[in-house]
């Protein structure tokens, strides 16, 4: 294990940014669990809070494994190699880009309501999530949130594989990553406590941050 718990994690990223500590900053959270982690960075760096949704397109027989994502435009990023060779039928991925730009647009209505989006022109952004798995939904938050203009985008976790990483990095997007432990089987290994993060904390974790800031 490498971290108590989300909160944990959060304190120690946020040790990994303090550089950035003065910067015209928004740092989004991906739901549900990496919205935890992004509060403390939020806290430390002194900057505004909310999120940057996405939903995972999984695997036929395989809910953990990604094929690709959806961003909160509805936009859709896919590996289609990985698709073919899964078995995942043209059908299949239908159906599942059509439910995850529903699910996209519940969460968002559940945490956001009618709040106006923060303007993210000229800003630097650091986008947060309590692990990198395969990437694909950082990627998806990655090509959502360089659509609104920002200055500088910074992916930041406690915890990924190396390849994941690599990857990213060789596609243009900076990351701030803790730790890159191998052999990486999934994000909850790393943490003592890997709950289920409900949309009600979410949405006080969003709430306080805003409150904060008034």
């Amino acid at each position: 294990m490498l971290y108590k718990d989300r909160a944990d994690a959060g304190k120690r990223l946020a040790g990994a940014l303090l550089h950035l500590r003065g910067e015209d900053l928004v740092v989004l959270g991906i739901p549900r669990g990496g919205v935890v982690v992004a509060n403390e960075v939020a806290k430390t760096l002194d900057a505004p809070l909310d999120v940057v949704v996405t939903k995972k397109i999984e695997a036929p027989g395989e809910p953990e494994y990604a094929l690709g994502a959806v961003t909160q435009e509805g936009e859709v990023m896919m590996d289609r190699q990985a698709a073919e060779s899964l078995g995942a039928s043209a059908a299949y991925l239908d159906y599942q880009i059509r439910l995850k730009r529903e699910e996209v647009k519940d969460r968002m209505q559940k945490l956001r309501g009618s709040a106006p989006y923060p303007r993210l022109e000229g800003k630097v952004v650091v986008i947060v999530d309590d692990g990198i798995a395969t990437g694909s939904s950082v990627s998806a938050a990655v090509m959502s949130v360089k659509k609104r203009g920002p200055k500088d985008v910074i992916v930041a976790v406690p915890v990924a594989p190396a390849d994941a990483v690599q990857a990213l990095s060789e596609d243009g997007t900076k990351v701030v990553c803790v730790s890159t432990p191998g052999p990486f089987l999934a994000i909850g290994e790393f943490y003592e406590d890997f709950g289920q993060v409900e949309d009600i904390e979410v949405k006080r974790i969003l709430d306080e941050n805003a409150a904060r800031r008034r």
